[in-house]
């Protein structure tokens, strides 16, 4: 496997990402879309997740197919983004029909920043508006670090932030992975600058310090944040002909990835949870391996996307946490 020219989740063709903050609120969504629908799954491991319309995408449910996924900030209130990137699909005439109307179909997961230091004394709903400026941002290139839904995330010690990776199996199909990293736990090992995610790491894309000496944590990591102040909230997406359940044991698998770069992760105070993708613009070979590969493949894009999302993000004034890269370089 190796990685994919942009090493984004948008090296899936046909996937597109945008991404909206407020500096004042110190919150913001993030977008994934494309030209037409896609097949999209869910799996939950966190125990306290904020959701849109994730019931709908069970196997056995009428719909397989959505218009836009939604990564956002700002608690419960930041599943307002999705009402507004499905107004604006609604608008383009985009969404599942019925009769003579068009319903845009927009799951959406929040992860906890209200307590961030930003001016949440809001009147009026800002999510909504966000929602709108980041879908239509939506384009193949994108940033890292403090942005969109990752722009006043935190970790359990390090400023979190949004982060994405991309493989390319020897099959041909594409995999990617966009995350928000908002965790309880800690994605360095105890107190070093080693990420977790290290022994997955391509082209020092998180500064290349390889795997820890320390192989084991000494103790349990204590939460350095407030209860309930946690969640990440991620998409891994292939380019792929997935049924709706072969989209959800990808999810599945992709939160080994999770658990490989977070120390602790899918805790009860966490919301975790994983989008899963599939344009279905590439058939599969033979359906067991490729379906296999798909899953593993998603798990190492997650671990490393987590990282790139910490090593990634940026200072700014107020901030509660220090940045990675100010305390380590690269």
């Amino acid at each position: 496997m190796h990685i994919g020219p942009k090493n984004l989740i948008t090296d899936v063709a046909g996937l597109r990402v945008g991404q909206a903050q407020d500096a004042r609120l110190r919150s913001g969504c993030t977008v994934l879309t494309a030209d037409r629908p896609f097949t999209a799954a869910v799996h939950i491991m966190g125990g306290a997740p904020g959701t849109r319309e994730t019931d709908l995408l069970a196997p056995d449910k009428l719909v397989q197919q959505v218009d836009a996924l939604v990564l956002a900030g700002g608690s419960a209130f930041g599943l307002d983004a999705c009402s507004g990137v499905a107004d604006a699909l609604r608008a383009q005439g985009r969404g599942f029909a019925v009769g003579d109307q068009r319903v845009p179909i927009v799951p959406g997961a929040i992860l906890f920043d209200l307590l961030n230091g930003g001016d949440k004394a809001w009147l009026r709903n800002p999510y909504y508006d966000l929602g709108q400026q980041a879908f239509r941002a939506a384009t193949e290139d994108f940033s890292l670090g403090t942005t969109g839904a990752g722009y006043g995330a935190a970790t359990g010690y390090w400023k979190g932030g949004v982060g994405s990776a991309s493989l390319v199996l020897p099959s041909g199909l594409t995999v990617g992975a966009l995350v928000a990293v908002n965790a309880l736990g800690s994605v360095t090992v105890n107190d070093g600058p080693q990420f977790w995610a290290a022994a997955w790491e391509r082209n020092r894309e998180f500064g290349g310090l390889g795997p820890s000496p320390q192989l084991a944590p000494r103790d349990a990591p204590l939460p350095r944040k407030r209860m309930g102040e946690a969640t990440t909230i991620a998409i891994v997406a292939t380019d792929a002909s997935l049924t709706q359940a072969q989209a959800q044991r990808m999810a599945t698998a992709a939160h080994d990835g999770m658990a490989r770069a977070i120390v602790p992760s899918h805790t009860p105070l966490d919301g975790d949870l994983i989008f899963a993708a599939a344009t279905g613009e590439k058939t599969l070979g033979d359906p067991l391996t490729d379906t296999f590969q798909i899953g593993h493949a998603a798990a190492i894009c997650l671990a490393r996307a987590i990282a790139r999302a910490i090593y990634e993000s940026q200072p700014m004034a107020g901030d509660l946490q220090p940045c990675y890269r100010q305390h380590h370089g690269g």
